[in-house]
């Protein structure tokens, strides 16, 4: 009973530790991606290099690797400091995938440079974990778990916060600094106190620079266009992403803005949807064309403050505007309203859903279902229509031939400021719209995106050979980190089951992540509030199991896997059909089952387990495995990852019975849970 010696304060500091452990990861995920160029269209690997490296913390034995305690910050700082000091951009050029940018990049390839930021995160994670786990081992697994999961969900609802309030990085880094200040304790303060204070004036000095802005998804930096104009440059993660212009710029012949009013000269205008609104462009020309009503969807909020305060008309100023934050698709499928004109007014985010490997945030506006959504909204004689400069030929064919299909005429396509940036103009019919010249395709149409299928931005249905290269240098990163952490890959075979499990677990999260975007909108709350949910699913499976003399394995089996067959029997389009209640009733059923089904499961089977830390090493490689098998999704759809999970969860109980066969006849301890499965 020498763990409760000081009790009160072990579990205080393991909350404290856990809660750390979590706002630093989201922090370093939002941070690193807003300060390194291009770096957010690969912030699925911040994500697992986090993974690997508090998985390596729990790792070492509790005797060893005390010397990343005590330099704790020293890493963290160091990112900070580096990054702040010697600016580096991600290279991301490929024939098979765009990406949204102005900008020329420099440096290494991205098979180089991603596995090195990989392995610098973890190791900045591994400290804080390593933390974390000396606190877990003082109390009884089921309890250390439970304040673990509590001090998790604390992390996560206090960056939420932080992103709702559109705090700078600075809140960030004094936040994490006094939270590594009272968990390193007096004998460390002058370790801890000098990389913090580095790091918090770096933070600083980014925080009080000119301009900037941070919003819940970008680092947006506004500057002057040029001296005495009332025109601004607003970029987002460093990277040119919107212009405010006066009307004379925006009226003039030529303009995309103005092109859609010419295109549909027998259009009253009168009801206007414009999704993208950002700094308010699109709205004033559509005032200025004498709509009555212009509804103006706009995911991120700053981006609208900063139109509402800087823009030159006042657009968001006028009575007949309606502003909605909210992202376009989400806002689509809960209107009632029709309109006489719908906009896609340049919606291009510069960053993925987080969590998901390859979801933008405006994915799921470009594909055949929300083309037929908007369509839907189309008041009698109504026009549809979305410009932007497409970077390929074939994306303009793509666009042109989904809307040709759902609207069943060719649409108008007008082209300016070059051959790649085009307007694209559908009228309910083909007597709605009055166009120069139709679309005429460049080559072979790309079939269009689908909600299963929601990645607009690649040519065909591949892994782009990019990722190919990344992915393959950080298993190798993995592979030689959990080696040097003292597993021998040998032993772990017996964990199989293990291996399995983690992978399935991953995927099983990503795929939910996944749904509630296209449910209710990939916007930064709802992504939140997912992982948060996730988060108490497992707390609930703690819980029950805590309450619980021996877990029934098979039957729990039998209803997990009911629960992923009704997942994959239950169609995306019924529950979007569905209200609103009901529409998240049926999503956190179809979500959260499974994933409080699996952790009773893999907590039941760790309990067994006769040699932890292989075990901890297997379900780690596992779960990273799920998180580099999720890019099977470009090739089969987000759907078909329910079979893989199903069929990894089948194979890890096949190997689960080997085990127990093999096995010799022991007791049921208290199950040991492991930490960073259900991270997010």
């Amino acid at each position: 009973m020498a763990y409760r010696t000081g009790g009160l304060g072990t579990r205080g500091k393991l909350l404290l530790a856990s809660a750390t452990m979590l706002f630093v990861e989201l922090a370093l995920i939002r941070w690193t991606g807003a300060n390194i160029v291009h770096l957010s269209y690969f912030s699925n690997f911040i994500l697992l290099g986090s993974f690997l490296g508090i998985g390596l913390g729990f790792l070492i034995p509790a005797g060893r690797g005390q010397w990343l305690k005590r330099w704790a910050p020293l890493p963290l700082a160091v990112l900070v400091v580096l990054v702040r000091g010697f600016p580096v951009q991600v290279q991301q050029t490929s024939a098979e995938v765009i990406y949204f940018t102005a900008v020329r990049t420099t440096g290494l390839p991205e098979w180089v440079t991603l596995p090195a930021l990989f392995l610098l995160v973890a190791v900045v994670m591994a400290a804080i974990g390593k933390i974390t786990a000396d606190l877990f081992r003082r109390l009884p697994s089921l309890e250390a778990y439970r304040y673990d999961l509590v001090g998790a969900l604390s992390g996560s609802v206090a960056f939420a916060v932080l992103s709702w309030l559109s705090a700078p990085s600075v809140v960030w880094g004094v936040i994490a600094a006094a939270a590594l200040l009272v968990l390193g304790g007096r004998r460390n303060l002058f370790r801890y106190t000098v990389p913090l204070a580095a790091m918090v004036t770096a933070l600083l000095l980014e925080s009080l620079g000119p301009g900037v802005w941070w919003s819940p998804y970008y680092k947006l930096e506004v500057t002057r266009a040029a001296s005495g104009t009332r025109a601004y440059k607003i970029s987002a993660n460093g990277v040119p992403h919107q212009s405010i212009a006066p009307m004379k710029v925006l009226m003039r012949p030529g303009s995309p803005y103005a092109q859609p009013y010419r295109q549909t000269p027998r259009n009253p205008h009168r009801r206007v949807l414009i999704i993208g609104a950002g700094n308010g462009n699109d709205v004033a020309v559509a005032l200025a064309h004498g709509a009555q009503r212009v509804d103006a969807v706009e995911i991120d909020p700053k981006l609208q403050q900063a139109g509402a305060r800087l823009h030159p008309a006042k657009p968001y100023d006028d009575p007949r505007v309606h502003v909605h934050i909210n992202d376009g698709r989400a806002f689509l499928e809960q209107t009632h309203l029709r309109y006489d004109l719908i906009v896609m007014a340049l919606p291009d985010s510069l960053t993925l859903v987080s969590g998901a490997n390859n979801l933008r945030l405006e994915s799921y506006l470009f594909t055949r279902q929300a083309f037929e959504s908007a369509h839907e909204h189309l008041a009698p004689h109504g026009a549809f229509t979305m410009y932007n400069y497409y970077r390929q030929h074939w994306l303009i064919d793509r666009f042109a031939g989904n809307l040709t299909t759902v609207f069943g005429h060719t649409p108008c396509m007008t082209q300016y400021g070059g051959n790649k940036a085009a307007v694209l103009l559908a009228g309910e019919t083909a007597a709605d719209q009055s166009c120069a010249k139709i679309w005429h395709r460049s080559g072979p149409v790309p079939a269009a995106a689908t909600d299963d299928h929601p990645f607009p931005y690649l040519l065909h249905r591949t892994i782009p050979g990019l990722y190919l290269g990344a992915l393959a240098a950080i298993v190798l990163v993995t592979l030689l980190s959990v080696r040097l952490a003292g597993v021998r890959i040998r032993r772990t075979v017996r964990y199989l089951d293990m291996f399995l499990l983690g992978a399935a677990f991953m995927l099983l999260e990503t795929k939910n992540v996944i749904g509630f975007a296209l449910y209710f909108g990939t916007t930064w709350l709802v992504n939140a509030l997912v992982f948060i949910g996730v988060l108490l699913a497992v707390l609930a499976g703690v819980e029950v199991r805590r309450r619980m003399r021996r877990l029934n394995q098979p039957f729990m089996q039998v209803v997990l896997f009911a629960a992923l067959a009704l997942a994959w029997l239950v169609p995306a389009d019924l529950v979007l059909s569905l209200p609103f209640a009901q529409r998240l009733a049926a999503a956190i059923a179809l979500a959260f089952a499974p994933i409080f089904c699996a952790n009773l499961i893999f907590s039941d089977r760790l309990a067994d387990a006769p040699d932890p830390t292989a075990a901890f090493g297997a379900n780690l490689l596992g779960a990273l495995t799920g998180g580099t098998l999720e890019y099977l999704a470009l090739l089969t759809g987000y759907q078909a990852l329910l079979l893989l999970i199903a069929l990894l969860y089948a194979a890890a109980f096949i190997a689960m019975r080997i085990v127990a066969k093999r096995a010799a006849p022991r007791g049921h301890p208290d199950p040991q849970p492991v930490h960073r499965q259900v991270r997010t």
